[in-house]
């Protein structure tokens, strides 16, 4: 009962850590626009579509 506890808890913590870093990164990219917005995982294309001139093709 104990490992189960402690998993849970430390996929919390790192649940919370994930955030915090989004978070952290959203703000910097906010202080310095000179760098662009933030990337942000799995948005935009490159991931799964094909793109030509700016939008994503299905």
């Amino acid at each position: 009962m104990i490992n189960f506890l402690i998993a849970i808890s430390v996929i919390f913590i790192l649940m919370l850590a994930w955030i915090w870093v989004q978070q952290m990164a959203r703000t910097y990219a906010l202080k310095h626009p000179e760098l662009g917005k933030a990337k942000e995982e799995g948005l935009g294309c490159g991931k799964s579509c094909g793109c030509q001139g700016g939008s994503c093709q299905s």
